[in-house]
């Protein structure tokens, strides 16, 4: 099986298109309109490891539900494009849920990892670990956000530093994989990118 890629929604009108292409319903992507709006307000002008704007990252996870595992649940789509505010900008959970609702609120919460309890990056690790592994507790919404998240930081693996990559690719094989073997979809997805940066094992 050959890894499918999704980077083609790129701006927010690419996006639109292929909602609409999807047939989600008005109201729902005019949500999700508001959504990516408010996620590039509070994002900023932060950039991907790349280079790219951030939310090229947030589009290519909502890709990944959409085109990818055909997920139409509002709270999933918002969510994805959300998923990263609480964790990386001055936003916190009560202010997604005041202008997006319990449900999303609740993913972003799931999909958030803590702050490390020290500074050193040991600490770092450590504290992302224990997040990775509370995700095997979260719901099977949250973890499928999860899922579309992680496709978008590993499909372009080969473009980070190559003492990243293997350690990125270990860690998702070690927590992520797991987490993918109950959704069809994304098991065939992962098993894919496995083969395909079988080299980094």
């Amino acid at each position: 099986m050959r890894m499918e890629m999704f980077t083609s929604w790129r701006t927010w009108d690419e996006a639109r298109a292929g909602l609409a292409d999807a047939g989600l319903d008005e109201r729902v992507v005019a949500t999700l309109e508001r959504a990516a709006e408010a996620a590039a307000r509070w994002h900023g002008d932060q950039r991907r490891p790349t280079g790219a704007p951030y939310l090229e990252h947030l589009l290519e996870a909502l890709e990944v539900l959409v085109r990818g595992a055909g997920v139409t649940d509002p709270d999933m789509l918002a969510a994805a494009l959300l998923h990263d505010v609480v964790e990386d900008t001055d936003a916190t959970v009560a202010d997604v849920e005041a202008v997006f609702g319990e449900g999303v609120a609740e993913l972003v919460d799931w999909l958030t990892k803590p702050p490390a309890a020290g500074a050193d990056r040991q600490a770092k690790r450590a504290a992302k670990a224990a997040y990775l592994r509370r995700l095997g507790d979260a719901p099977e919404r949250a973890v499928l956000v999860k899922l579309a998240d992680r496709v978008s930081n590993v499909q372009t693996l080969d473009r980070m530093a190559p003492d990243f990559q293997r350690r990125y690719y270990a860690e998702t094989v070690t927590y992520i994989l797991p987490l993918a073997e109950p959704h069809p979809w994304f098991a065939g997805w992962y098993a894919a990118w496995r083969d395909r940066f079988a080299a980094l094992r």
